[in-house]
């Protein structure tokens, strides 16, 4: 079948441009005059208007936890204490027949200093789980606790940490590795259960424009299961549609001996076609927020330098192995120690490989310039690079200066010629790509997220870090399909016809109204995935 899109703008590697596109069976066949393509037979698709961008490809997700817990006590659209009661109290009148309340989604901005209590759920007759929305904490009840034997004497886990009060008693807040204690005394999701989250987050993503993606922790993690079986399931099935490659996740408490696990699972998955396990994820340290963030200096106020989840004096050999494996590192780095940590281990390997540094909140000035001069792609989540209420309340008084002056820096990464891809790390954040292009380009919130009405949140955050739309709408597309050698992502001849249709040219709209876009239809080898109602 062949279908002419037509009526608007076209966004392709030489820019934004007034012309049609051919699809020929999956197939972009041609880029060009309307009324030179329009000559055979074909169904057409109007632009009305709009503009026809590649399908996204987000570098760095969580979709099948995402998917459960949309089906669990989902309070990523609440906020603040009484409307996170008020949910929780509705999910276990309507679930009486759950052993635990779990789910997640919670904001750390929503309890003075970031930490709920356990005493806030003491109105539960079960154990309860909760997961923060970032998932490096948990907020769990006295039930939960007793459930788990944590007491004041139950000692931190190396990874993590158990919040107490003055008399060192446990508040409910598990920080990081410390979530296993209760996480994995949770019910375990059936392999029904997983199929069903992937498949519900693949419709969500659809949605959004987003056809392909990096799950970025295939393994067990903080109480969650294994998402590899799901995905080789639903590829095998032809299931799965999307384009995705799985990042297989480090375990922290080993070392090279599990190398050779990660050799069999990477090819437990080849010759799928839209499946492959190739990518090899490390956490090398927390969040800012809980103070796990790895930095240069002490925090301010707390003091400490956070955590290096792995021994950086063998984080390089492990790497050098991964790297001579053919693996592509896909490396967590919050704190200004950590992404050097990174830059570190990736000193000699092979750029050939793509390897990237996710998240990148901190980067100390002198290690700007290394990701271009190593071939390492800066994996960018936009979304976080604003003035909402957890960066003022809880980050910027932590970091003090001139470290906070030092987040997110998009725009002196670009003009030292490093390479973008980006993501969203839903369900941490929103994963609308479109949202996310709107911080990229204004370091301000959407003007309809959840936060909008925070006072600080149309103040631009450093603004000498933007960036221009096209930027990072080439992360969003090209940059992040070329992260996963996904033969999608431009709009050029013989490329798949992975494609979604804007409802708006965001490039015509004044910079602050980018967020207004929204996805009209979305097509994975030229079959419509998502039409909007």
């Amino acid at each position: 079948m062949n279908i002419l899109f037509r009526g608007g703008r076209v966004f392709t590697p030489d820019g934004v441009v007034a012309e049609a596109v051919l699809v020929r069976g999956g197939v972009i066949a041609a880029v060009g005059p309307e009324g030179e393509l329009a000559r055979g037979p074909h169904e057409t698709v109007d632009l009305d208007g709009g503009l026809l961008v590649p399908g996204f490809t987000d570098a760095h997700m969580h979709p099948i936890q995402a998917g459960l817990e949309r089906a669990k006590c989902d309070l990523s659209e609440d906020f603040g204490l009484d409307a996170y009661k008020e949910k929780i109290a509705d999910y276990a009148a309507k679930n009486p027949e759950k052993e635990w309340i779990d789910g997640g989604g919670w904001d750390m901005s929503a309890f003075p200093g970031g930490l709920p209590h356990r005493d806030h759920l003491g109105f539960l007759d079960r154990p309860a789980y909760l997961i923060q929305r970032d998932h490096h904490a948990a907020w769990v009840n006295t039930r939960a606790l007793e459930r788990a034997g944590i007491t004041r004497d139950t000692p931190d886990p190396a990874d993590g940490r158990i919040e107490r009060d003055a008399n060192g008693e446990p508040t409910g807040v598990l920080h990081e590795g410390a979530m296993n204690l209760v996480g994995l005394l949770t019910p375990r999701p059936t392999a029904q259960d997983l199929q069903d989250a992937l498949a519900d987050a693949e419709r969500h993503l659809f949605s959004l424009g987003v056809t392909g993606w990096q799950d970025a922790i295939v393994g067990s993690y903080a109480g969650s299961g294994d998402p590899l079986p799901t995905y080789l399931a639903a590829a095998r099935s032809g299931r799965l549609r999307a384009r995705v490659v799985g990042a297989l996740w480090w375990d922290r408490t080993r070392g090279l001996e599990q190398i050779e696990d990660l050799v069999a699972r990477r090819a437990s998955a080849e010759g799928l076609e839209r499946f492959r396990a190739t990518s090899v994820k490390i956490m090398q340290d927390g969040i800012t927020e809980n103070f796990t963030a790895a930095t240069l200096e002490p925090y301010c106020l707390c003091g400490g330098t956070g955590l290096s989840y792995v021994d950086p004096a063998k984080l390089k050999e492990y790497v050098a192995e991964l790297d001579r494996l053919g693996f592509q590192v896909h490396f967590h780095a919050i704190g200004e120690r950590a992404v050097r940590e990174a830059l570190d281990s990736l000193e000699g390997t092979d750029p050939a490989n793509r390897h990237h540094i996710a998240h990148l909140q901190i980067i100390e000035p002198s290690d700007v310039p290394r990701f271009a001069a190593l071939g390492v792609t800066a994996n960018l989540q936009p979304l976080w690079a604003t003035h909402h209420a957890q960066m003022d309340e809880l980050t910027l008084p932590y970091l003090g200066e001139p470290r906070s002056s030092w987040q997110y820096p998009f725009a002196d990464l670009v003009a030292c010629g490093t390479r973008l891809c980006a993501g969203s790390d839903w369900p941490v954040s929103d994963a609308d790509p479109l949202q996310g292009m709107h911080v990229a380009v204004n370091r301000t919130e959407p003007g309809g997220s959840v936060h909008a009405g925070y006072p600080t949140a149309q103040t631009p955050f450093l603004p000498e870090q933007r960036i221009d739309l096209a930027t990072v709408m080439t992360a969003y597309t090209e940059g992040s399909a070329w992260i996963n050698r996904s033969p999608a992502g431009r709009i050029e001849p013989g490329r798949p016809s992975d494609l979604v249709v804007l409802d708006r040219d965001p490039f015509e709209l004044p910079p602050g109204d980018i967020w207004t876009t929204r996805v009209r239809m979305t097509f994975v080898d030229g079959e419509a995935v998502y039409e909007r109602a």
